[in-house]
């Protein structure tokens, strides 16, 4: 094989530098252009129909109305500083913040998304988002979600916070299933949690409480109740029984309103169907 002659790799090295600082060039020439382009409008974007946050409450944090941006050069305007600003506020999740070269700068804003308020037994009032960090209530909006209360130890510090205990993390795993199925997001109005700490569902059709425990085997627990519902309450009706037991993934306990015992429901080996037991357990 023949060797490339020098001069044509010094040709191409030569035009490779010329490109490369004709890049530079440009850029700089940009940076110059943008460092003196004047600000000429801010313009917010908050997609989402829950207004934890609104344009009027981001111009309040960036103090806007007060150091009008409108008029500034955009090399004495601190974009990162405007983006940090907006970051310490709890109810915003992600911001980005920045300015196109006709001098607008662009505001866009992602809030946090509640699912659970809870309601702790230290008369503290916080909500639950969907990455299961706590979050506080808002003067502005209140979001239409599950609420649960009752014997909850789960403190809340004010500030954003991650889950400690093993309940508060049962609520949050339990309340996210609910959500992601819509019968049950449809049926299931309240969560109490009861003295020994077990997860108690409050449905919107029927007067029994559904008695859950914790949040192992969901799937399970959630087939079970839902073969009850079909098998059983069409017989006996929907206020029949005063509670639904669906803590044990293996069976069903129904407790009747009108006498003091209970009808022991046994899922079948494969989980699709529900055999009653002949005998009645006293209560």
């Amino acid at each position: 094989m023949f060797k490339k002659p020098i001069w044509r790799i010094l040709l191409i090295s030569f035009l490779w530098l010329i490109s490369l600082g004709g890049l530079v060039v440009f850029m700089s020439f940009i940076e110059i252009k943008k460092a003196e382009v004047v600000c000429k409008d801010v313009k917010i974007y908050i997609p989402g129909n829950q207004y934890f946050i609104d344009k009027e409450e981001v111009e309040n944090i960036l103090h806007i109305s007060s150091y009008t941006l409108v008029g500034r050069k955009m090399k004495n305007i601190n974009l990162h500083d405007l983006e940090g600003k907006l970051k310490a506020n709890p109810f915003i999740e992600l911001v980005k913040v920045y300015a196109d070269m006709d001098g607008v700068i662009m505001i866009e804003i992602a809030q946090r998304q509640p699912i659970l308020r809870v309601m702790n037994q230290f008369n503290q009032d916080y909500y639950i988002d969907k990455n299961g960090l706590k979050i506080p209530l808002s003067d502005n909006y209140t979001a239409r979600v599950l609420a649960a209360n009752g014997f909850i130890d789960e403190f809340f510090g004010g500030k954003i916070d991650t889950l400690h205990t093993m309940l508060a993390k049962d609520l949050f795993k339990t309340v996210s299933y609910i959500r992601k199925d819509s019968l049950w997001d449809a049926q299931i109005a309240q969560i109490y949690v009861n003295k020994e700490h077990e997860i108690e569902l409050i449905p919107r059709v029927g007067n029994q409480r559904i008695l859950l425990g914790n949040a192992d085997s969901l799937d399970l627990k959630f087939h079970n109740l839902l073969a009850f519902y079909k098998q059983a309450l069409p017989q006996v009706g929907w206020d029949a029984y005063k509670l639904i037991n669906i803590k044990y993934a293996n069976q069903i306990i129904g407790v009747k309103n009108s006498k003091a015992d209970s009808v022991r429901m046994k899922a079948a080996a494969d989980s699709t169907k529900l055999k009653k037991d002949t005998s009645l357990i006293k209560q």
